[in-house]
């Protein structure tokens, strides 16, 4: 009975833990004030940036094919990634876009159901 019983060292502890919280937030509602007292300032409207003069810049849409891998002659020394740095590609001259087999996620372990 006597635990159950109101006392006033409950009503300060939580008194305390208010006072606390409040502290935190004043804080970091100072901290937050002085770090953006410290950012530069907005850019002003002459700063903005300006669209070019040949208006905007549109999306290219092109396919692409690389270029073939060297072949070597029987006998010779197999290729290593290092022989094959910087290939090229270069503008593919059909127009239609490369699709995936019909049920097809399109790539290894994609997630997708496969050819049924």
């Amino acid at each position: 009975m006597q635990l159950a019983a109101p006392s006033g060292l409950m009503s300060l502890v939580l008194f305390v833990v208010a006072v606390g919280v409040l502290a935190l937030l004043g804080g970091g509602f100072w901290m937050t004030s002085r770090v953006r007292y410290r950012e530069s300032a907005r850019p002003r409207p002459e700063e903005q940036p300006k669209m070019p003069p040949g208006g905007p810049v549109r999306e290219v849409r092109q396919n692409r094919e690389s270029a073939e891998i060297p072949r070597i002659s029987k006998g010779e020394r197999p290729l290593t990634p290092y022989d094959l740095t910087n290939m090229d590609s270069r503008p593919s001259a059909s127009k239609d876009r490369p699709r995936w087999s019909k049920g097809s996620s399109g790539s290894f372990g994609g997630g997708g159901l496969g050819a049924h």
